[in-house]
């Protein structure tokens, strides 16, 4: 059995969908971020960083507990120990993996930045905003094009649509404020679809 320390952000949806499309079995633990239920000492335990996601796998490797944190790294591990999501061919097992690094470094870090500059910066400025929304809407676009044609990032889908598709959930506001990313919406649609995304962006609502 997994568990999973969670909330709903972006991440912690990431990690969710993650283990409902690989049907592993797992069993939630909703944190409140604003009560820092994060910051407990029996969280830090799992996660000393004190941040959602976090998995516990009490059969990991060997058969022995496994507590990950990270959800680009928890969606990986989820996809290699179920099988699934990860392409058998060598050179599109690298494409996808290339697009995984892009939804979580690229996508995520601009949202994660839109984030901070709203709620958490000391100052707030509306041109830092617009100049980060664009920052996220380029590495969208970017996604865009390499889904003109097809239905996922590499043909098949994979562990990149899993991470990519929370962040263009959360961010769908900034999307149709900028507009021109045809495939993308078409993708996210498509991705919403499947019964294990719409029931893994539920796990921490």
């Amino acid at each position: 059995m997994i568990d999973l320390y969670t909330s709903g952000t972006a991440n912690g949806h990431r990690a969710a969908i993650a283990l409902e499309e690989t049907g592993l079995a797992y069993r939630a633990h909703k944190l409140n971020l604003k009560a820092g239920d994060q910051r407990k000492p029996d969280y830090l335990k799992i996660n000393p960083a004190g941040t959602i996601p976090a998995i516990v796998d009490d059969a990991g490797p060997g058969g022995k507990p496994l507590a990950l944190a990270q959800s680009g790294a928890i969606v990986l591990y989820l996809a290699e120990k179920s099988g699934r999501f990860l392409p058998r061919d060598p050179a599109r097992r690298a494409v996808a993996l290339q697009w995984l690094m892009h939804a979580c470094s690229d996508v995520a870090g601009g949202s994660g930045t839109l984030f901070q500059l709203a709620m958490a910066a000391p100052e707030k400025s509306a041109a830092n905003i617009e100049f980060f929304e664009k920052r996220l809407v380029y590495a969208l676009r970017v996604a865009d094009g390499e889904l003109a044609g097809r239905e996922y990032l590499v043909v098949e889908i994979s562990v990149a649509d899993l991470a990519l598709y929370p962040v263009v959930h959360t961010r769908r506001p900034v999307v149709e404020k900028h507009g021109g990313l045809p495939n993308l919406a078409k993708w996210a649609e498509r991705m919403a679809a499947r019964p294990g995304i719409a029931k893994g962006m539920t796990v921490s609502v």
